[in-house]
């Protein structure tokens, strides 16, 4: 957990990637309206969750008002609201939202974290800035040492996580690794398995390319490979 720890607060202090860190403060400093009155964490964005997780969960980005408002991963967002509901019904989240990072929100056997930990300009950050992030991504899966399952949240972030492979020698090439939604894959022996999902971006969710029952059906997967109980009520509180 110490290890974890030092690694999140590098991340946190991370310079890598200027235009990325001029954005995130620049959108921390002009505020939306409806935020005027928050103090806007406007750095990279840590990951966070269970160190002893069997799920992680990859994103793509910090939303500009979202997290890189909140200073927690898909929260402040309606990303966050569609994601956090869907972990509270299948038994990662202690609750089904995620408001700030002082609402005692627990995840349990999950952990979160993202492609990139700053928010970009248009929720684009370059492949370059991808690249330099890929080394965090790396040494937390070294750290979380229980992990049975990746669940992928949008092309980009399976793109990045095949291309961590690659780069690894894990898998010699990304062909045969078709994105689609809920799409399961065996990487190589000993390896976590991916499971592909399309993002819960308000793009998806509000022409109904994502249902809530589809991102339910991610994570009721998820729970199964990573060799947890499956919970008979959905919606119960585990």
């Amino acid at each position: 957990m110490r290890a974890l720890h030092i690694l999140q607060s590098e991340i946190v202090n991370c310079r890598l990637c200027p235009r990325l860190r001029e954005h995130s403060a620049e959108v921390a400093k002009i505020k939306r309206r409806a935020y005027r009155d928050w103090d806007y964490w406007g750095k990279p964005v840590p990951a966070f969750g269970d160190p002893e997780a069997r799920l992680l969960i990859l994103g793509l980005a910090p939303a500009a008002h979202g997290a890189n408002r909140t200073g927690r991963m898909f929260t402040g967002d309606r990303s966050g609201e569609w994601l956090y509901r869907a972990l509270f019904a299948t038994g990662f989240a202690s609750q089904p939202f995620s408001v700030s990072r002082e609402d005692g929100l627990e995840l349990r056997g999950a952990f979160i974290t993202a492609a990139a930990r700053c928010a970009p300009p248009d929720n684009k950050p370059t492949p370059e800035e991808l690249r330099n992030c890929r080394g965090y991504l790396h040494r937390e899966l070294r750290l979380l040492k229980n992990v049975k399952v990746v669940v992928a949240l949008g092309r980009i972030a399976f793109d990045h996580y095949l291309a961590l492979l690659k780069d690894q020698g894990t898998i010699p090439s990304r062909a045969g690794f078709v994105f689609g939604h809920n799409r399961q894959f065996t990487v190589a022996p000993g390896e976590p398995v991916l499971v592909s999902s399309y993002h819960p971006s308000q793009q998806n969710t509000s022409t109904g390319k994502l249902t809530e029952e589809m991102l339910l059906d991610v994570f009721r997967r998820a729970r199964g490979v990573a060799g947890y109980s499956l919970i008979k009520d959905t919606y119960s509180n585990p």
